[in-house]
């Protein structure tokens, strides 16, 4: 069972990591200011869509490392706490 709550330790720090890598992925891209004088093509609108869009998933995904690590913190406490 140590063994088991290693294993459930390693996987919330590597949980944790992933979210924050993804987080600092999303976030390393900035969207371009556009001035009101700039006249926008579909070409222009189709590079803020896409890049609004990565952004977007990588912050589901992150949200969703974050979910995962949380999860295993608590069943992390829950075993430690039955076992204790």
């Amino acid at each position: 069972m140590t063994l088991f709550l290693a294993l459930l330790d390693i996987a919330i720090v590597l949980a944790a990591g992933l979210s924050g890598l993804f987080w600092f992925r999303a976030s390393r891209r900035r969207v371009r200011r556009v001035s009101r004088h700039e006249v926008l093509d579909h070409a222009d609108i189709n590079r803020i869509v896409t890049a609004l869009n990565r952004t977007q998933i990588l912050n589901a995904r992150a949200a969703q490392a974050t979910a995962v690590a949380a999860s295993l913190a608590g069943l992390r406490f829950l075993l430690g706490n039955l076992l204790a």
